[in-house]
């Protein structure tokens, strides 16, 4: 058994670091306060004004 505290080189070491049981935690919490983040941000913006597609349509009168 190793004791190699260094930090991992690669994409597949991050990967495997990640997903070890204290990181883990960490890592997941951290995903979900940024898909909270991104998703509260995107509630916030303004939707841009459309021209209307056509004039109203006008109504015969009643009566």
């Amino acid at each position: 058994m190793s004791d190699d505290n260094s930090p991992p080189r690669s994409f597949k070491g991050l990967l495997r670091w990640a997903t070890t049981p204290p990181q883990a935690w960490g890592v997941y919490l951290l995903a979900v306060l940024l898909v909270w983040l991104l998703s509260f941000y995107a509630g916030t913006l303004k939707p841009k004004k459309t021209p209307d597609p056509s004039p109203p349509t006008a109504t015969a009168p009643k009566g």
